[in-house]
């Protein structure tokens, strides 16, 4: 995979879906950083890699997050039991969790969505400290790229550019007619939704989704327009996701 595909690449897992502390590997093809040339894995502490990078030794930063890194904001990741989402959907008119996130249920009853995105309007919410690190690592010029599952907008209301970010899941900030493609605005969208109207195409009237990605649709062309930022980059930063996917 290109994710792997450079031996150089520092690869660094700082925490879990749940927040879960997880070991630290400094991958041993970089060894010469420290000067021991060996063939085993490097353990780093935080302070390590905060030096590492302080010191200006890592210029091409590539990130990768998911849910954990907006738990302290208050949002609720997708899959913990008992705090997730997907456990306490029971106040939605929803077949089973997974539903919300449909596109074939969103077409029939777009409404139990259209309830959970009003949680997650921007405001709503306000960045943490994970995200004003990455937004430093963007202000310093050693981000190269900060690939994102989240849908909550919390990276760019942190202040990183759109220029550096991979929003995997799409985000809020457009709209597409689910009939005639015509896009919106995602002002367009808010607008509807936050008088608990359902979003209508100003040309045929189809129902305006917002462009995140549900369940059975591809990724954005973005997503693949900058992969080849794996290659190049000198430090990879794993944060707030395991990078697995279940069904």
């Amino acid at each position: 995979m290109a994710l792997w595909g450079r031996p150089a690449v520092r690869v660094l897992r700082l925490w879990g879906p749940r927040g879960g502390r997880r070991p630290i590997a400094f991958s041993a093809a970089v060894s010469g950083v420290f000067g021991n040339g060996g063939s085993s894995k490097e353990k780093l502490s935080l302070q390590d890699v905060a030096e590492l990078i302080r010191a200006r030794a890592c210029q091409r930063v590539v990130v990768m997050v998911g849910a954990g890194i907006s738990t302290p904001s208050g949002i609720p990741d997708f899959r913990s039991p008992g705090s997730g989402y997907y456990s306490n959907l029971q106040q939605y008119d929803i077949p089973y969790p997974e539903a919300i996130f449909e596109l074939s249920f969103f077409l029939y009853n777009p409404k139990p969505f259209l309830s959970l995105a009003k949680k997650l309007y921007p405001g709503n919410y306000r960045p943490n400290v994970t995200h004003y690190f990455l937004r430093l690592l963007h202000d310093k010029g050693q981000l190269l790229r900060l690939y994102t599952q989240n849908i909550d907008g919390l990276e760019r209301a942190s202040g990183i550019p759109a220029s550096k970010l991979v929003e995997a899941h799409g985000s809020f900030a457009s709209a597409t007619c689910t009939v005639c493609r015509t896009t919106a605005p995602g002002e367009d969208f808010w607008a509807d939704v936050l008088e608990d109207r359902v979003p209508r195409c100003p040309v045929c009237s189809g129902i305006t989704k917002p462009d995140i990605v549900f369940f059975g649709e591809p990724l954005p062309e973005r997503f693949l327009l900058h992969v080849v930022d794996f290659p190049m980059a000198d430090l990879l930063l794993i944060l707030g996701t395991s990078l697995q996917f279940s069904r």
